[in-house]
């Protein structure tokens, strides 16, 4: 059995972004796991970290990444996929203390991507066979460690689809950066029909997320139905050639 594993800086991004693709390849027989670096609980959060929770709804006391994770267990139950959960924090308990910090540049006392560098090597053994994982685009600086990291980790011979971060790629103009488009303007794109009614039964699962990212339920649909089936992503290596990944 083939395997992929997908990298998602947080708890909705890869099913946001691939999940049409993820549910392809777990149809085709594929072993799927959607490796997420970011979803550590953090006790009593504080400032801006427990904003972060509170504008969600969710009470102070409330364990918002063990629901975030529960979220993210269905979710990955309607791509096929298994969930993999790294114990690193999310940015706004690594010092970014503000919206526009979160897309600012990396902050140098933030030293997760070796650390994180080191976690994927141990999820890359034994190895897969397809690797995805984010562009950043959007800048978001957890996107951007994540990818400094697997950069890093990725062995030159493994393939790896780098997929388009959803909804900020849908977002230019609040959401202009791209740090690594050389880069990936470099690499072949590859555009995915993927399997929308599963991407967005995966996305409906993460509940915490709909109001603050597309306004509710509906607005989550209308996105969906504007981005369309077709997911595009960047092919780095020899991509196994499968019908789960044909355009």
């Amino acid at each position: 059995m083939p395997r992929a594993v997908a990298l998602s800086p947080h708890l909705d991004d890869a099913a946001f972004s691939c999940g049409g693709t993820l549910a392809r390849l777990a149809q085709a027989g594929w072993e799927v796991t959607v490796c997420t670096a970011f979803t550590r609980s953090v006790p009593n959060p504080s400032g801006f970290a427990l904003a972060c929770q509170l504008d969600k709804g969710l009470p102070a006391e409330a364990d918002y990444m063990a629901i975030r994770r529960a979220e993210d267990a269905a979710a990955c139950r309607r791509l096929g996929a298994r969930p993999l959960w790294l114990p690193f924090a999310e940015a706004p308990h690594r010092g970014y203390a503000d919206a526009r910090a979160l897309f600012g540049p990396v902050r140098r006392d933030d030293a997760i991507a070796p650390l994180l560098g080191r976690a994927l090597a141990d999820v890359f053994c034994p190895r897969p066979d397809l690797v995805l994982a984010p562009q950043a685009v959007g800048g978001h600086v957890d996107h951007v460690q994540l990818v400094l990291a697997a950069r890093a980790a990725v062995p030159e011979s493994l393939p790896v689809l780098w997929w388009t971060d959803f909804p900020y790629s849908a977002r230019p103009q609040s959401h202009p950066a791209q740090p690594f488009a050389a880069a990936m303007r470099a690499l072949s794109e590859r555009a995915v029909e993927g399997d929308m009614a599963a991407r967005h039964a995966a996305c409906a699962a993460y509940a915490t997320q709909l109001g603050f990212q597309f306004g509710g339920a509906a607005g989550l649909a209308r996105a969906l139905a504007e981005a369309g089936a077709v997911e595009r992503l960047r092919a780095q290596g020899a991509v196994p050639a499968s019908p789960a990944l044909a355009g």
